[in-house]
């Protein structure tokens, strides 16, 4: 028997993938970094190398691109989901998961989420 009910969407703002190159870090832990997978105004889904949660005392992310010349700072967030998605053999090192959504943005941080998103993704298909 096929389950036949549909996704319900609960996101309110379109999601865009993120070819490569776009990254967050957190406060106060700079030291760990996510490689982001799709974003849209209210949040962003990344992975990373590790076995704790990254919002483990930060509550606070930085996003920048890989090649420089952008940095969106204190962007304000809660963890919405973190799973391991595979562990890498032979080591104790997971690649993990992890959905974040933002809080409240300044409006330059929305103005300049907004540009990021019109200059480096592409639209995801539904």
């Amino acid at each position: 028997m096929s389950n036949t009910n549909p996704k319900i969407e609960r996101r309110k703002h379109k999601r865009f993938e993120v070819p490569i190159g776009i990254f967050v870090s957190f406060k106060p832990h700079g030291a760990k970094l996510g490689e982001v997978i799709n974003i849209s105004r209210d949040g962003l889904a990344f992975r990373y190398f590790g076995g704790k949660e990254p919002s483990d005392g930060s509550n606070k992310l930085n996003i920048f691109l890989e090649e420089g010349g952008f940095h969106l700072n204190d962007i304000p967030f809660r963890t919405v989901a973190d799973f391991g998605t595979y562990q890498i053999p032979f080591t104790s090192v997971t690649m993990r998961r992890s959905s974040v959504q933002f809080g409240e943005l300044a409006h330059h941080q929305m103005s300049r989420l907004e540009g990021l998103i019109q200059k480096h993704t592409i639209e995801r298909a539904t």
